[in-house]
């Protein structure tokens, strides 16, 4: 490259998932052994028949589909996920504070973009999502890895150590990706106190909340009246109705919050798509009981995995939940060489933790992340026994 490059661009690693596809560069397999890809947590199948059919009416009918519309989004869309929101969190939320953004990664860069600048500093628990920590590099605000045990469930009072006056947000995701884990409601609210308390902001990325597996709400934060003034929420419509090309996300916050979140936005993209937002639209009013069997098959799918890791000497499960298994392997070598072995001998394609931790964590070299989401029983029934068969 001949031309300056921004010093904060070349500080950050490559998108995984992109380095991961580069590993199957010429390699072959067999055709009664396909490859078993549980490396990315996205669907890959098209949404369902009556939404194709619904974004395709828009697209011949709706001429205002194909203009710019509001920065922060379509109104109707707005105002659907507020009224679902307030009624499934037992809360009250307005039209003025919700916006629509263009998926949930640019809900993230969008929110801390108002929140954080050059040097300034934002919490993460580690292991944690990989684009969250590549925008803070890109961006010059520092992450400060809030390193957790076992459990995956990170710790307020740990939280509250690393606090500092550079500090500016906590960052949790829940369940989380990649670990699994549902994060306990007490858990949530303590980290809400904490941030509240020291005038920081914490924001709780709920792209995967459609796949919880517990009833009712994952967090009781909406029911405060005054939530806006330190809570803030994301949300993803990709993995709900399968919209991941189509690019739609959402941020709850307060409309104060919202109004600098407004920059941001018409600097970058203008507008969602529009078609998007309409496919939306259309999905959460029509979709519930199609999204709620998707739910269950995800949850029978992690079902199958837990029992798979019962069986596979050495391995060990630390969390699974919504998309995601993360464990730790038994294997003498770090997991960014075996994810590239698993490829070439058992053709098998994940993630390995060094991905998502810290650089030189020893957590990171002796753990993976399997997204599961997308293999069924049978799938899963076949990537157990190709690890049990691996011998490195």
């Amino acid at each position: 490259m001949t031309h300056p490059l921004n010093p904060r661009m070349a500080a950050t690693f490559p998108p995984p998932v992109m380095e991961a596809r580069r590993w199957l560069e010429g390699v072959v397999f067999a055709r009664d052994r396909p490859l078993i890809n549980v490396s990315q947590a996205a669907p890959v199948a098209p949404p369902p028949e009556p939404l194709r059919q619904a974004i395709a009416e828009a697209a011949l009918s709706d001429d205002a589909a194909h203009l710019y519309g509001p920065v922060l989004g379509m109104g109707e869309l707005r105002a659907e996920l507020a009224r679902h929101w307030s009624g499934a969190y037992g809360g009250q939320i307005a039209l003025e504070q919700v916006a629509i953004t263009s998926g949930c990664n640019q809900a993230f860069c969008a929110v801390m973009a108002t929140l954080a600048s050059e040097g300034d500093e934002v919490i993460l628990p580690t292991p944690w999502y990989f684009n969250h920590k590549m925008w803070l590099d890109m961006t010059g605000v520092r992450c400060v890895p809030l390193l957790l045990d076992d459990s995956l469930i990170p710790d307020p009072e740990q939280a509250a150590a690393l606090i500092s006056t550079r500090t500016r947000a906590i960052v949790l995701v829940s369940p989380n990706n990649p670990g699994g884990a549902e994060y306990p409601p007490e858990v949530i609210r303590a980290f809400h106190d904490l941030a509240r308390d020291r005038g920081i902001a914490l924001i709780v990325d709920e792209t995967y909340r459609d796949f919880d597996s517990r009833p009712g709400p994952p967090h009781d934060l909406f029911t405060d009246p005054d939530w806006g003034r330190s809570f803030i929420h994301l949300y993803s419509f990709s993995k709900a109705y399968r919209l991941t090309g189509h690019r739609v996300g959402a941020i709850v916050a307060s409309k104060a919050r919202l109004a600098e979140v407004e920059k941001f936005l018409d600097s970058v993209t203008i507008c969602p798509n529009g078609l998007g937002q309409r496919a939306a639209l259309w999905g959460m009013r029509n979709l519930g009981q199609w999204l709620a069997g998707e739910r269950a098959e995800i949850l029978d799918r992690r079902a199958a995995v837990r029992d798979g890791f019962n069986g596979l000497e050495g391995w060990r499960l630390l969390g699974c939940g919504a998309y995601f298994a993360y464990v730790e392997h038994p294997h003498p070598i770090a997991s960014d060489a075996l994810a590239q072995r698993l490829v070439r001998e058992a053709g098998i394609l994940m993630l390995p933790g060094t991905m998502f931790q810290p650089e030189g964590s020893a957590n990171g070299a002796r753990q993976m992340r399997i997204a599961f989401a997308n293999i069924d029983r049978t799938g899963i029934a076949q990537m157990f026994a190709r690890l049990r068969a691996f011998a490195p």
